[in-house]
């Protein structure tokens, strides 16, 4: 997946000088060492360092920076096997850091019945039709992607509209957040879904109205009760799967990761690709925390750290999903949902139990990486931070909160006074149809002025990073970023911000996707800017975000992707 890097001639210093950015006053060399490996020059260098400052040139060599600075300085390092590129005048930020991601999930997902961009039903049928017609050796069609918006409140799919078009083979298609499936009738069958199966304690079978009868829409640990039936994903398709994200991740200009969750096969799929040689990302795994059992996991977890924790990938982590989601009321709320008879969402797992396994994790030296999306799973997962805090003392393992769409204001403070990071996925934060539609409608005004408080807790002193959650939404940074500044997106809603004040500047924005993200990695000390010493990982971008208007920074595309100074995006002879 590596391309090899052009040879170019490297410039006068003099013709580069004339037309590049200023540069910074105090450029940052290594020690010498003999001449660079590579050296960049003419740029728009943003290195957010901690005086966020720009350079116009680096030099890279066995895979790190040796310098940033001046086209004088890189060039002083070149030597007759130099290899060279002019930017020409392009902006170059750090490697981006997407630190709540579902790469292989997303790559299979993508590679079977892949619903993700349709967003109608008509649409989302079609496919379905052409999937079970290609793929006719399958048992099951499987996939997702689907929008819960196009089915209205609660996302209730029925199971009579795939019956129509696969009514041979069963069915499960996952939403777009993967919070609620779409089944047929055979697939409900075969799990033994039925008008007197009871819901699972951390889920709903949607029934039809005026009936017990499922419907064929499962929200949360319902669907495990389908899934559970359905053929294990195979090696070859993970693989192929992963793969297919990693291009896809490089091409957006990302270099580092915190896979959302995975389990030991996942991990195996890691570790053959580095040990080829094609893992071209750096990788935190997060274990799946099984809410049905308790602290007894951690010695399984314990041996997958010490097995998998090698070369590109840290196996350290340790993901607890502590609600659902907004649009079918299973984000857990302090106060009950609007037109909902008294619910309140679903903890999945109770609070007193959440304290013990967050405390055994972080005495354990396992980061915690929190799922919550409501204010009471919120205010939950901060309480367990506390309690571990109290019982071990700071042991500065970096815990995060994902998602973190309503936080309750007595809240906010608590983040920097806990030293937890909100990890924010800043797309979500327009008015699209989930929020219009699915989300304001049951909060009312006064609770709805809370959503993504991302200026809010930054205010606060609490530390902003971001990840995308693909395949929920595009793992493209540049959207992202114009959603955190601007609180809007050119395809999202009416136009009109969600919320403006919660908005973001730009510099502290490209901070959550870069220095930030490798803070929540542990790997500020090695990567998320471009400083001297630490891995050559970065993008070159076709504009520059500093000068064009906030409404544009979604049409960013990528040119060069560099991850320890080798290409794994891009061509530098093209730019």
């Amino acid at each position: 997946m590596r391309y090899p890097l052009s040879m170019c001639v490297l410039l006068a210093v003099a013709v580069l000088a004339a037309c590049a950015r200023e540069a910074p006053p105090a450029p940052a060399a290594a020690e010498s060492a003999g001449p660079a490996d590579l050296v960049l020059v003419n740029g728009a260098i943003y290195t957010v360092d901690g005086a966020r400052s720009w350079a116009e040139a680096v030099a890279i060599r066995d895979g790190r920076f040796v310098y940033v600075g001046t086209n004088d300085g890189a060039a002083a390092l070149a030597g007759p096997g130099t290899r060279a590129v002019d930017l020409g005048g392009r902006m170059v930020v750090p490697g981006i850091h997407d630190i709540h991601v579902h790469p292989i999930g997303g790559g299979v997902e993508a590679m079977a019945c892949d619903l993700n961009g349709l967003g109608s039903l008509d649409a989302y049928l079609d496919k379905v039709a052409d999937c079970a017609r290609e793929q006719p050796e399958r048992e099951w069609i499987t996939g997702g992607g689907w929008l819960m918006s196009v089915f209205g409140p609660g996302g209730m799919a029925s199971r009579e509209l795939l019956d129509e078009i696969v009514p041979d083979r069963p069915v499960l298609l996952t939403s777009s957040d993967g919070h609620s499936g779409w089944a047929n009738s055979l697939a409900l069958e075969m799990a033994g879904i039925s008008a007197e199966t009871p819901d699972p304690p951390d889920g709903i079978i949607d029934r039809e109205p005026g009936s017990t009868t499922p419907l064929g829409s499962l929200q949360e640990g319902a669907i495990s009760l389908v899934a559970a039936h359905v053929p294990e994903t195979t090696t070859e398709e993970r693989l192929a799967g992963l793969e297919y994200a990693i291009d896809m991740l490089n091409g957006y200009g990302i270099t580092s990761i915190q896979d959302a969750y995975v389990f030991e096969p996942d991990l195996e799929a890691y570790r053959t690709l580095d040990e080829r040689g094609d893992l071209d990302l750096r990788v935190v795994a997060s274990h799946w925390w099984n809410r049905k059992a308790g602290t007894e996991q951690i010695a399984a977890f314990e041996a997958l750290r010490d097995r998998y924790t090698r070369g590109r990938v840290k196996a350290t982590t340790v993901k607890i999903m502590q609600d659902g989601v907004m649009e079918n009321y299973t984000a857990a709320l302090l106060e009950p949902y609007l037109q909902k008879d008294g619910k309140k969402g679903i903890p999945m797992v109770e609070p007193e139990a959440l304290k013990t396994a967050v405390t055994a994790l972080d005495a354990a030296g396992f980061q915690v990486h929190f799922h919550a999306i409501g204010d009471a799973a919120i205010r939950q997962s901060l309480d367990a931070v506390e309690a571990a805090r109290d019982a071990n003392g700071g042991q500065g393992l970096r815990h995060h909160i994902s998602h973190l769409q309503l936080i309750d204001p007595a809240d906010i403070p608590r983040f920097r006074e806990l030293g937890v990071v909100a990890n924010f996925q800043p797309l979500w934060a327009c008015p699209d149809e989930y929020i219009t539609e699915l989300t304001l409608p049951f909060l009312g005004p006064e609770r709805s002025r809370w959503l993504y408080p991302i200026g809010s807790v930054h205010r606060a002193g609490g530390i902003i990073a971001f990840g995308s959650d693909w395949s929920v939404s595009t793992a493209n940074p540049f959207p992202q970023i114009e959603v955190a500044t601007t609180r809007s997106e050119q395809d999202c809603g009416n136009g009109e911000p969600l919320l403006p004040e919660q908005a973001l500047a730009l510099p502290e924005a490209i901070a959550a996707f870069t220095i930030a993200g490798a803070w929540v990695n542990g790997s500020e000390q090695e990567a998320g800017s471009i400083e001297v010493g630490k891995y050559a990982d970065l993008a070159v971008l076709d504009r520059n975000l500093f000068e064009i208007p906030a409404g544009e920074i979604s049409e960013t595309r990528v040119l060069l992707t560099l991850l320890g100074g080798e290409v794994v995006h891009g061509d530098p002879a093209a730019l």
